[in-house]
């Protein structure tokens, strides 16, 4: 049951974070390739960054070139679509593909013999990294550069999952525990304006 839970976060947080890469795209007027390189390096960015770390070669993708292509089509789908790329639904579709990879991160770092901090630190790249690369190829100034509650809510996620699973609670209980508690941190930060101090402050 869980692996069929996870597999089908996996792809929902993929078309998300996918989706992303389109919308900051469209905010830059690129043409449709540009929005089909945003919209793939977003989606397959952190979780690429995760498996050269644990050592799992190939990367996910490689031996799965569906991926690669669902991330194309979502990216031209977010061309064609002028409702969505005018939007501003971009921080909150950041927020759930945030929350999702987060979990499917440390979930894939347990699975591949982690211990449990490089785990959670596994589950803070898959959820981060791609967003990086996004806001850098897109001319941004990346989101954990700013005071925003980001990492922190991936790190929540993480943690969550991973203590659950170590205090012998049911994986799919844990997993939906850790997507739950990264966007409900992730979820107040937008909607209260949370930030964290800056130093000297």
């Amino acid at each position: 049951m869980l692996s069929m839970i996870a597999e089908f976060l996996n792809w929902f947080g993929l078309a998300v974070f996918a989706a992303t890469g389109g919308i900051v795209a469209s905010h830059k007027k690129m043409d449709i390739v540009g929005f089909a390189m945003l919209a793939t390096v977003t989606g397959i960015g952190g979780g690429t960054l995760r498996d050269l770390l644990l050592g799992l070669t190939p990367v996910f993708w490689i031996t799965r070139p569906e991926v690669l292509l669902f991330c194309v089509a979502v990216g031209c789908l977010v061309f064609f679509s002028g409702k969505i790329r005018n939007a501003g639904y971009l921080i909150w579709f950041d927020a759930i593909g945030l929350a999702l990879f987060c979990v499917t991160g440390a979930e894939r770092a347990l699975s591949a013999g982690a211990g449990a901090v490089v785990a959670v630190a596994m589950g803070v790249v898959t959820a981060t990294f791609g967003g990086i690369i996004r806001d850098v190829l897109g001319g941004e100034s990346p989101i954990i550069f700013s005071r925003e509650i980001y990492i922190s809510a991936a790190l929540l996620g993480a943690l969550t999952y991973v203590g659950l699973i170590g205090a012998g609670t049911p994986g799919d209980l844990a997993f939906v525990s850790g997507i739950v508690a990264g966007f409900a941190l992730r979820a107040a930060s937008i909607h209260f304006s949370w930030s964290l101090p800056q130093f000297g402050q």
